[in-house]
């Protein structure tokens, strides 16, 4: 059952979002070669908690942490640790945060300064198909047009999308309905609606979709090891424009490596 929200609601959310994506700017301040996956996991859940929030993952059905960080063939859910982020990495930080009740969630790729080129359009790509995709995520659509744009515009280049792993509803609870996959038809799924909040998370493999869980029960990779990239928002549906609750603002204010014209990062209306 899909849990409409209300006004009231989304201010809470609102809140919770814009610490979120402050601790996000904390992380991207501290993403360079030599720094420690575990220490960019103790630097956001220190910043969260000094805000007023609670990091919405750790413990999240045993989840150790409360970043998802996971580089290079890593699609999601990788465990922050003792390695040491090289210069030819990518690096996908997914955090989450609880506050006053309520969740929002967000994600972004980086790339640290030895990247090729290849992997820099990938995650150019996927990071374009999320505009895409929330584009599409409005009053009136269904989720299969959420679905398809994003489809559409990564297939187009050769990459794979993730089908084991979707978007969702955000809200009292982190995973809620509706599901919204990054594949899919043009009007199939559900309707799209008023009040309705959710997160749009493109995974993208720059080769095969498919993927492998790893013995940890959680680190989700791909089966021919390229690498992937993982953008997210959370938005919510009103019946004239599709807000976006998250932002990625800070990480482009405070992340060094100006590795592509993000023009986009600070529209938070469609």
């Amino acid at each position: 059952m899909v849990h409409l929200k209300t006004e009231e609601e989304l201010i809470f959310i609102r809140e919770g979002a814009q610490i979120l994506g402050k601790a996000h700017g904390e992380v991207a301040k501290l993403i360079k070669p030599g720094v420690k996956t575990s220490t960019l996991d103790k630097v956001a859940e220190e910043f969260i908690r000094d805000n007023g929030g609670i990091p919405s993952f750790k413990n999240y059905n045993g989840f150790p942490a409360s970043l998802c960080i996971s580089v290079n063939e890593v699609v999601v859910h990788g465990f922050p640790g003792n390695y040491e982020l090289r210069a030819t990495d990518i690096i996908s930080v997914d955090c989450g945060v609880y506050y006053k009740d309520y969740h929002s969630d967000s994600a972004y790729t980086y790339p640290l300064e030895a990247v090729g080129s290849e992997t820099l359009l990938l995650l150019e790509r996927t990071y374009d198909s999320l505009y895409r995709g929330i584009e599409q995520a409005k009053a009136g659509n269904r989720i299969g047009d959420v679905a398809h744009a994003i489809q559409s515009y990564v297939e187009s280049f050769g990459y794979g999308v993730v089908r084991e792993l979707v978007g969702h509803g955000v809200g009292k609870k982190l995973h809620e309905d509706p599901e919204v996959p990054n594949y899919g038809k043009r009007g199939k799924g559900i309707k799209i609606v008023s009040g309705m909040v959710f997160a749009i998370e493109p995974m993208i493999n720059q080769g095969t979709k498919n993927v492998v869980q790893e013995r940890d029960g959680w680190t989700i990779r791909t089966s021919d090891k390229k690498p992937s990239a993982h953008f997210e928002h959370t938005v919510a549906v009103h019946e004239d424009r599709t807000e976006i609750l998250t932002t990625h603002k800070y990480i482009e204010e405070n992340y060094t490596y100006k590795w592509r014209n993000k023009s986009q990062l600070n529209k938070m209306v469609l």
